[in-house]
C-alpha cells in the first residue's frame, strides 16, 4: 500500500501545530520536484546541446530560472534534508547518508523529529502532502507528510525510500491520484517528488537509449544522458496531468537537483568534483519557479541557494516562516543577497549531534569569489573566479580576498 494513512500523524510533531486556513483568495498548490544526481548543466535550457529535456525546457521557459543555485551540501541525504526543514546541514545536523558503523539508524530520525518542516506547516494550514521517491528520514509521516509511500522500516529494506523508489522509474500513479484527490476534495496539496532518477542504476528503456548509442559516446555516457531524459519524461507526465486537470495556474513548481553529477566516461559512476565534493560540479544546480500570473518568467544570474526554497515556498502559501531559517524569498529583490556558504561531509556521520566531526570543506561565494577551506591540514585554502572559471581549475592568489571571504565564513559557520 503507497499512500499512507494521515491518522498515523498523530505520533509526529506535526500534531502540535493548528493554525486556520488562510482565507482569501485559495493558496496555491505546490509542486517540488528533485532530481537526483544530475549535473547543473544536463538540461536543454542550461545549455546542453546533447541531452533532450523538452518538457523541463518548456517549465523553464515558463519561470523565473537561477542557473546559478547551489545546494549547501553535495549529498542527498543533508541536502533534502535542507530542503525540507529549510536549515543547513550544520543546523539541522543530517550531514551524512548514514549513522556511524553500528549505530541503530533510528537514532539519526531524532534530528527530523526535533526540526520545524514544510510539509508540516503546510499542514498545519490545511495543506495535504505526500512524499515520493527519496527519503531517508524513516516514516514519511514524522517528516510532517500527511501521506507517503515509504514506510522507512530497516527491517523491510527501508533506508531511503524504499517502496516510495517505485515512482517514476515504475509508476506515476501514486502522485497523479493524489493530485486528483486533493482536487475534489478542494484541498491545496504539497507533492514531493524526488524520483531515483537519473541515480544510478543507469538502466534507461532501450527506446530512449538508442538516441544516445553511438559509436564515438562511451556506453556510460550514452546511459546517463538517457537517464536525463527519462527524469524528464517523468517530469512531463506531472506537468502536462496539471494541464490537464486545470491545476497549472494555481500551482507552483519548484525544480532543483539535489547534488551534481559528472559521469566518468571510463566506467559507472562519478567523476572526481562532482558529487559529494564541494565543487561546482557537486554544488552547482539550477533552481525554477513557476507560478503562473503570480511569478513573471526571466532569468536571474545572481548566485541563490536551495536553503531558499523552503522559505519562498511558504511565503508563497501566506505563511509566516520560522525566524531561524537562514534562506530568503526568491521572488523578492536579490540586489543585496548575502553570500552563499555550504560545507562537505563525510558519507557516514562520525557524531549524530556534533557535525564539526564529520566536516571534510567549509565554502563560501561572493560572486565571483569562491573560497574552499579543508580540515586536512594538507589541503590549502582554494580561491577561484567561478563566473571566469566554472570549471575552478585555475585557483587565484589573492590573500585580501581570501582573507576577507575566510571571516565571512568563520561567522556564518560559528553561528555568528
Amino acid at each position: 500500500m503507497w499512500i499512507l494513512t494521515a491518522a498515523l500523524i498523530v505520533s509526529c510533531s506535526i500534531a502540535s501545530l493548528q493554525a486556520d486556513v488562510p482565507s482569501g483568495p485559495p493558496p496555491p498548490n505546490v509542486l517540488l520536484i528533485i532530481s537526483d544526481d544530475q549535473g547543473w548543466g544536463d538540461f536543454g535550457f542550461m545549455g546542453s546541446d546533447v541531452i533532450a529535456t523538452p518538457h523541463l525546457d518548456r517549465l523553464a521557459g515558463e519561470s523565473l530560472v537561477f542557473p546559478r543555485g547551489y545546494v549547501p551540501t553535495a549529498l542527498c541525504r543533508a541536502s533534502l534534508a535542507t530542503l525540507v526543514t529549510g536549515l543547513y546541514p550544520h543546523e539541522h545536523k543530517i550531514t551524512g547518508n548514514d549513522p556511524p558503523k553500528g549505530v541503530d539508524r533510528a537514532r539519526m530520525l531524532a534530528h527530523i523529529e526535533a526540526a520545524v518542516t514544510v510539509p508540516e506547516l503546510l499542514g498545519a494550514a490545511g495543506y495535504r502532502s505526500l512524499q515520493t521517491g527519496k527519503w531517508w528520514e524513516g516514516e514519511c509521516l514524522c517528516g510532517g507528510f500527511t501521506e507517503g509511500m515509504s514506510h522507512g522500516d530497516p527491517a523491510r529494506g527501508g533506508r531511503h525510500g524504499d517502496e516510495g523508489l517505485a515512482i517514476g522509474r515504475t509508476t506515476m500513479k501514486p502522485a497523479l491520484d493524489f493530485m486528483d484527490a486533493c482536487q475534489d476534495e478542494g484541498k491545496p496539496f504539497f507533492l514531493w517528488y524526488a524520483p531515483l532518477l537519473p541515480h544510478t542504476p543507469h538502466n534507461p528503456p532501450e527506446r530512449l537509449l538508442e538516441a544516445y548509442a553511438r559509436p564515438d559516446v562511451p556506453a556510460s555516457i550514452a546511459k546517463y544522458r538517457a537517464m536525463c531524459t527519462w527524469f524528464d519524461e517523468t517530469c512531463g507526465t506531472l506537468l502536462q496531468h496539471l494541464d490537464a486537470r486545470g491545476l497549472a495556474e494555481n500551482t507552483l513548481v519548484v525544480l532543483v537537483v539535489d547534488n551534481g553529477w559528472v559521469q566518468r566516461p571510463d566506467a559507472g559512476g562519478y567523476a572526481p568534483r562532482s558529487k559529494r565534493t564541494p565543487y561546482e560540479g557537486g554544488v552547482r544546480t539550477p533552481i525554477v519557479l513557476r507560478w503562473p500570473g503570480h511569478i513573471a518568467p526571466a532569468r536571474r544570474e545572481v548566485p541563490v541557494s536551495s536553503v531558499d526554497l523552503a522559505p519562498t515556498i511558504l511565503t508563497a502559501c501566506g505563511i509566516d516562516v520560522p525566524g531561524a531559517w537562514p534562506g530568503v524569498d526568491l521572488r523578492g529583490d536579490l540586489s543585496s543577497r548575502s553570500p552563499l556558504f555550504g560545507a562537505a561531509y563525510t558519507h557516514d556521520v562520525v557524531d549524530l549531534d556534533d557535525p564539526a566531526k564529520s566536516l571534510l570543506t567549509r565554502w563560501i561565494l561572493r560572486d565571483p569569489h569562491k573560497l574552499l577551506v579543508h580540515t586536512d591540514p594538507a589541503l590549502g585554502p582554494e580561491l577561484y573566479d567561478v563566473r571566469a572559471d566554472p570549471a575552478e581549475e585555475h585557483p587565484l592568489q589573492d590573500p585580501a580576498t581570501a582573507a576577507s571571504l575566510r571571516a565571512e565564513l568563520d561567522r556564518w559557520w560559528d553561528g555568528q
